[in-house]
């Protein structure tokens, strides 16, 4: 049986980008979470007044890809460190959350969370909650990367991360 797992790590195009490409995840959608608004917008979420954050939802088969290597990639391809910032990406919609479903996600997420601020010394801010207030992202949002690999964001940004996941994860990587 499939799991989600909600993920906030900067602009949801590029943990969007890279967990489109990992072995065991069935699906993966770009939204909006944690925040207060209900259905935010695009344009009301970067004021940064609804409170959510860019997240992905990402669907995968735990028999083929454990929660505990989608967290391990999840630090791999963000800074844990940077407090509602990911590089040129600023506001509380780019900060760093796991939003779990299950008490198991929790439980799960505190032991990697855990293992990643010792790694990084005691710096992570990576909130852990569970997840609320979710809504899907515009459909102009789904399928990013992939739809626009030109473009100058994705070029210079989204690029090198999913080039970092896929040198760093080679065996993960979708056949």
């Amino acid at each position: 049986m499939n799991e989600v797992i909600t993920l906030g790590g900067g602009c949801f195009w590029c943990l969007e980008a890279v967990y489109e490409q990992v072995d065991g995840v069935v699906a993966v959608e770009s939204g909006y979470s944690n925040g207060q608004a209900p259905n935010p917008t695009y344009e009301q979420v970067c004021s940064g007044r609804t409170g959510h954050a860019e997240v992905v939802r990402v669907t995968f088969d735990p028999a083929r890809l454990p929660l505990r290597e989608v967290l391990e990639i999840f630090f791999s391809i963000h800074d844990p460190t940077t407090l509602n910032r990911q590089g040129n990406d600023a506001g509380t919609q780019y900060r760093s959350g796991i939003y779990y479903h299950t008490p198991e996600q929790e439980r799960i997420a505190r032991e990697v969370l855990a293992e990643a601020d010792a790694a990084h010394k005691g710096r992570v801010v990576t909130e852990l909650e569970p997840e609320r207030s979710y809504t899907s992202a515009e459909a102009y949002h789904q399928h990013y990367f992939a739809n626009h690999p030109e473009q100058g964001y994705c070029a210079f940004v989204v690029a090198p991360k999913v080039e970092k996941f896929r040198k760093t994860f080679a065996a993960r990587l979708r056949r």
